[in-house]
C-alpha cells in the first residue's frame, strides 16, 4: 500500500462538525453563561449571543465561499489566506495564530484543572495539569483519527449534560415567571469587582470567546476527504446547532435562577441541573475537547508553514510519517504547550488568543472582498455570498477587537505587521498562484483608465522609461550599470531584441536573461523580440506599437557601438521619435576612460543669446538635466553646468540664467562654469568630468559626436527632449 493510501481522511461530521461544535460549546457555556444572563438579563444575553454569532457566521460564510473556490491545502485559515494573498501575509497571521492556539491548549488545561479541583479540591494542581497534558498529547500524537474518536465520546457526554438540564426543566427548575425572565439586565458587575457595575460591551467581551471556535474544523483541511464541501457544511451546521443551544440554555437559566444566584454562583448551571455530576463531566469534557482540537489544529498549522518554507527547519517541520501524521510538528507543539504550562498563569496574554482569532477572521473577509471586487473569472465559488456579508464580517471583527481590549488589539496588529516585515525580507517562493497578481493587474487597469482621462501633460509624474534596442546582447553588458542607474528605482527598461530568423531564438534567450538581470537589480524590466533585418524599421515599428500602451517608453536609448552604419539608421529612428514625441539618448563611450569615477557630470548648455531668460520652456535641456539628476542621485556625484558665450554681457546673462535654473530646478551641489571664447577651443580644456552631456540637434552630426568623445576624453551622452519633460515641474 502506498503512502497516499495509508493517510486517514475524514468526512464532514468527524473532521469539521464535531471539533467545531465542541470548541464552541466550551467552558464559557457552563461557567459564564449564567453570569452573562444575570448582568444583561435574558433580552441582553440573547442580543449578546446573536451579535457574537453574527460575527462568526459572516466570517464562516466568507470562509465557505473561498474554500469552494480553491484547492485548499493543510493549515486551514493559514492555507486560505496564503493561497489568496501570498505566503508573507499568510505567515504573518499563521505564526502568531499558531503560538496563540498553542497557548489556548494551556488555558483549556488550566480550565480543566479548575473543574477537577471543584470535585477533588485536595489534588495537586500541577499533577492534574501534567496528567491532562500527557493524555492530550498522547491522543493527538497517536493520530488525528484517535482524537476525533475521542471527541465523539466527549460530544456524547456534553449532550447528555444538556439533556439533564432539559430534564431539570421538566422537574420544576423553571420557577420564575416569563415576564421576569424577559427583561433587560442592570449590569451589576461581578464578585471580582464587588458588583461595582458593568456594561453591555464588557459582558459581550466575556462571552464572545465562546463563539470563536469556527476554525477548529478548518484547521483539519489537509486531512479532509473533500475540504471544499466539508468545511462550509460542517462549520455552518456547527454554528447553527450551537446557536440554538446557547439561546435555549440562556432561556432555561433565566427561568431557573434568580439574578442574585446568576451573579454570585458561577456553577449555577451545575447546581440547577437534574444530575449535577453529569454536567460537571460536561464541563471537563468541554475543556478537554477544546484543548484536544487546539492541539491537533495548531500542529497542522505548523506543519503547513513548514511545507511552504515559512519557518526555519521547514523541511523537518513539513515532514509526515507513513500514516500522514505531522509528528515533528507535534513534537514542537507539545514542547511549546508544556513550557507555557510552567508559567502557571496566562491571564496577561490570554486576550491575545482571542485577538489573533479575530485578526484571522478579518483577513478571511478581506480575501473575499478582494476576490469579489476584482471581478476575475477565476473567482467562481460554488458557495457564493452577497457582497455585504464579508463587509459585515470584517467590520464586526475589527469592532469586536477594540471593544474587548483596544491595547491588546494594537499589540496584536503590531505583531502581525512585524512578522510580515520579517517574512517579506526572506523572499519566500510561493508554490501556488495567489490573488496578488490579479490585484496588481486590476490596480494597473484602474490607473490606466483614470490616467487616460487626464488631458494635461503629466510632467510631475515623469519617470525614465527606456526602450533599448538590442541586436547584440554583449553590447548591453558594457552599459548595464549605466542603464540601471538611469532607471533606478522607479523607472523601467524595455529591451527590444531585433534580429533575423537565424538568430531570433538565441537573441530571445539572451534578452530574457538581460531583463531578469535588471529585475534582480531592482529595475522593472520587460522584453520583446522583433524578427527583422532592418534595425531602424524594427525600432520604429516597436515605438509605434508601444504608443497605445499604458506603460509606454518615453526615451529611446541608442548605443553608437551597436551599429556600423548608424548614421543612416539612427537618423531614421531619431526622425520617427520626434514625430512620436519620444526623447532620445545616444551613448558614446570612451574606449579607455569609460565612466571614470562617476563623480562629476558636465551638462553643456548652448549659447542662447540674446534670449538668456528662464521660462516654463527652457528648450532642449529638460531631459538632459533629468537624466543627469538621476545619475547624480545613484552615483553620489555632482552636476556641473557649462556654457560658452561670446562676450561679457552674455556672460552676465548666462550666469543669471544658470543660477535661476539651479534654484528653480532644485539642483543641489551644482556648479556653474561660463567661458568666453570659442566652443571648439574650450572643449578639450573644459572642467574635468566623468560624463559629458550635450544636446542633440534635429539633424545630428555623428562625426561631431565622435570628436566630442575624443577631445573631452570622456564618455558622452547626446540627448534630445521629447517636449513632454519639464525639470521645473
Amino acid at each position: 500500500m502506498n503512502e497516499a493510501q495509508q493517510i486517514k481522511k475524514f468526512g464532514t461530521f468527524g473532521g469539521v462538525f464535531t471539533p467545531t461544535l465542541l470548541t464552541i460549546l466550551g467552558v464559557i457555556m457552563y461557567l459564564r453563561l449564567g453570569w452573562v444572563v444575570g448582568n444583561a438579563g435574558l433580552l441582553g444575553a440573547w442580543l449578546i449571543i446573536i451579535v457574537s454569532f453574527l460575527i462568526t457566521l459572516s466570517t464562516a460564510l466568507s470562509m465557505s465561499s473561498i474554500t469552494t473556490n480553491i484547492r485548499i491545502g493543510a493549515g486551514g485559515a493559514y492555507a486560505i489566506i496564503s493561497q489568496s494573498l501570498g505566503l508573507e501575509v499568510g505567515g504573518s497571521l499563521g505564526i502568531p495564530r499558531y503560538v496563540s492556539q498553542g497557548l489556548a491548549v494551556t488555558m483549556y488545561i488550566f480550565g480543566f484543572r479548575e473543574g477537577w479541583l471543584s470535585i477533588f479540591p485536595t489534588h495537586s494542581p500541577f499533577a492534574i495539569d501534567f496528567i491532562v497534558f500527557l493524555v492530550l498529547y498522547g491522543i493527538a500524537y497517536k493520530s488525528a483519527d484517535l482524537a476525533i474518536r475521542t471527541q465523539y465520546f466527549i460530544m456524547a457526554v456534553i449532550f447528555l449534560s444538556l439533556a439533564v438540564i432539559v430534564m431539570a426543566a421538566y422537574s420544576g427548575s423553571m420557577q420564575t415567571t416569563t415576564v421576569d425572565a424577559l427583561s433587560w439586565g442592570t449590569f451589576q458587575g461581578s464578585v471580582e469587582n464587588d458588583f461595582t457595575g458593568s456594561s453591555f460591551w464588557i459582558v459581550f467581551a466575556v462571552f464572545f470567546p465562546a463563539a470563536t471556535g469556527i476554525m477548529a474544523g478548518a484547521n483539519m483541511s489537509g486531512e479532509l476527504k473533500d475540504p471544499g464541501k466539508s468545511i462550509p457544511i460542517g462549520t455552518l451546521w456547527a454554528i447553527g446547532v450551537s446557536f440554538l443551544v446557547y439561546m435555549g440554555l440562556a432561556y432555561w437559566i433565566a427561568r431557573s435562577a434568580t439574578t442574585d444566584e446568576l451573579l454570585k454562583n458561577y456553577n449555577v448551571i451545575i447546581d440547577k441541573s437534574f444530575f449535577p455530576p453529569l454536567v460537571i463531566a460536561g464541563v471537563l469534557g468541554a475543556t478537554f475537547s477544546s484543548a484536544l482540537a487546539s492541539m491537533v489544529g495548531s500542529s497542522r498549522i505548523l506543519y503547513a508553514m513548514g511545507q511552504h518554507g515559512v519557518l526555519p527547519a521547514s523541511n523537518w517541520l513539513g515532514h509526515t510519517d507513513k500514516s500522514g501524521q505531522p509528528r515533528n510538528a507535534m513534537l514542537v507543539t507539545g514542547g511549546m504547550v508544556f513550557i507555557s504550562m510552567l508559567l502557571r498563569d496566562l491571564n496577561a496574554i490570554a486576550p491575545l488568543v482571542t485577538m489573533f482569532f479575530l485578526i484571522t477572521y478579518a483577513m478571511l473577509n478581506v480575501v473575499v472582498i478582494i476576490e469579489q471586487n476584482l471581478g476575475l473569472i477565476s473567482f467562481r465559488p460554488l458557495f457564493p455570498v452577497p457582497k455585504w456579508i464579508p463587509w459585515i464580517g470584517l467590520l464586526s471583527s475589527v469592532l469586536a477587537m477594540f471593544i474587548i481590549n483596544p491595547t491588546i488589539s494594537l499589540i496584536s496588529v503590531a505583531v502581525v505587521i512585524l512578522v510580515y516585515g520579517i517574512l517579506s525580507q526572506r523572499k519566500l517562493i510561493t508554490p501556488f498562484e495567489d490573488v496578488r497578481s490579479g490585484l496588481f493587474v486590476s490596480f494597473a487597469e484602474w490607473a490606466a483608465k483614470h490616467t487616460s482621462q487626464i488631458t494635461h501633460r503629466q510632467e510631475r509624474a515623469w519617470k525614465p522609461n527606456l526602450l533599448i534596442p538590442v541586436s547584440d546582447a554583449k553590447s548591453i553588458k558594457g552599459v548595464f550599470s549605466f542603464l540601471k542607474n538611469v532607471a533606478y528605482p522607479k523607472g523601467s527598461i524595455k529591451l527590444l531584441g531585433i534580429g533575423g530568423k537565424e538568430n531570433g531564438d538565441k537573441l530571445a534567450t539572451q534578452v530574457n536573461e538581460l531583463s531578469q538581470a535588471f529585475q534582480r537589480s531592482g529595475v522593472f524590466s520587460s522584453w520583446a523580440v522583433i524578427r527583422t533585418e532592418n534595425f531602424a524599421e524594427g525600432v520604429n515599428f516597436a515605438n509605434q506599437a508601444y504608443r497605445g500602451s499604458f506603460f509606454k517608453p518615453n526615451i529611446v536609448f541608442l548605443n553608437l557601438i551597436d551599429r556600423d552604419a548608424y548614421s543612416i539608421e539612427f537618423k531614421e529612428i531619431i526622425e520617427e521619435t520626434a514625430r512620436l514625441e519620444l526623447g532620445v539618448l545616444i551613448y558614446s563611450q570612451h574606449p579607455k576612460s569609460g565612466l571614470g569615477q562617476r563623480q562629476v557630470i558636465n551638462i553643456w548648455i548652448r549659447n542662447r543669446a540674446p534670449e538668456w531668460k528662464i521660462s516654463w520652456d527652457i528648450g532642449n535641456l529638460d531631459l538632459s538635466i533629468l537624466v543627469a539628476y538621476k545619475l547624480k542621485k545613484n552615483w553620489g556625484a555632482k552636476i556641473h553646468l557649462v556654457t560658452v558665450v561670446d562676450n561679457e554681457e552674455q556672460e552676465k546673462q548666462a550666469h543669471k540664467f544658470m543660477a535661476d535654473l539651479v534654484d528653480q530646478a532644485r539642483l543641489p551641489k551644482t556648479e556653474i562654469t561660463i567661458h568666453i571664447g570659442l566652443f571648439n577651443e574650450f572643449v578639450a580644456n573644459a572642467p574635468s568630468a566623468d560624463l559629458n552631456i550635450f544636446g542633440l540637434v534635429p539633424n545630428p552630426d555623428f562625426s561631431f559626436m565622435e570628436r566630442m568623445v575624443n577631445e573631452s576624453q570622456t564618455t558622452c551622452l547626446f540627448i534630445r527632449d521629447s517636449g513632454l519633460e519639464n525639470i521645473l515641474a
